[in-house]
């Protein structure tokens, strides 16, 4: 009879609190670069946002440990549901469902306050999981051993 041990990983959800400072964040860092790039661009404002925020999201999140410029300053990152590294795929949905969000008078937003995995309707869409990125302490007290 043979044993088998894994790690066991576990993530703390995100504080809402901590998203909304992320995505401000973001939201500047985002807002800045397209203004400077696309000025004078008003009649297209709406599809290059959208393409703005699929770049900007999946160049940070699939190439940097899910996480943007809002996510690192808030000790977050973004993983899909089973624990794993989100996919291009992952990422473009996330973009998508931010627009979405916001186009639905803020309520995929504001669903993240109520749902009890602080999920908005961008992360139900691309089902994934915006947790705090832990310490090298909590890793320490959190590892598990299953037999």
């Amino acid at each position: 009879m043979g044993y088998e041990y894994s790690e066991i990983t576990s993530y703390e959800l995100a504080d809402p609190g901590k998203r909304l400072g992320a995505l401000i964040v973001d939201t500047m860092i985002l807002g800045a670069v397209t203004g400077i790039l696309f000025a004078g661009a008003s009649w297209t404002g709406g599809a290059l946002g959208l393409l703005g925020t699929i770049v900007y999201q999946w160049a940070f999140l699939v190439h940097n440990n899910g996480q943007t410029p809002g996510k690192m300053l808030t000790n977050l990152r973004v993983i899909k549901a089973d624990g794993s590294e989100i996919t291009d795929t992952d990422a473009i949905l996330r973009a998508v469902g931010y627009h979405i969000n916001t186009w639905i008078l803020m309520i995929g937003w504001l669903w993240a306050l109520v749902d009890s995995k602080h999920q908005g309707f961008h992360d139900k869409i691309a089902r994934t999981y915006v947790v705090t990125v832990p310490t090298e302490k909590w890793k320490a007290e959190k590892r598990k051993v299953v037999v």
